[in-house]
């Protein structure tokens, strides 16, 4: 699976997961900072997000990506996603 093709589905977690009212998955900026910016997410809202990643894509996240580079924002976090899916094969 791609980055691109990644994109649409992280965004769906993070609308789905975080329950970010009144956003859509699509209204979100590929760029969008995750965390400082609008959405504001801190350390629990990127635990749950990691929980939702693992379990829907089966792909583990170590402790140290999370608020790191592979973190600030929706294609970070796919880009950071799409070889460790190739390593592991998509779900």
């Amino acid at each position: 699976m791609t980055a691109d093709e990644l994109l649409p589905i992280l965004k769906r977690l993070l609308v789905e997961t975080l329950r970010l009212d009144g956003l859509a998955g699509d209204r979100l900026a590929d760029d969008e900072p995750l965390f400082g910016g609008r959405l504001g997410l801190d350390s629990v809202d990127a635990l749950e997000l990691v929980v939702a990643i693992e379990r829907e894509l089966g792909v583990a996240v170590p402790g140290e990506a999370i608020g790191g580079e592979s973190f600030a924002s929706p294609r970070a976090l796919a880009e950071w996603l799409a070889p460790r899916l190739a390593e592991g094969g998509t779900p």
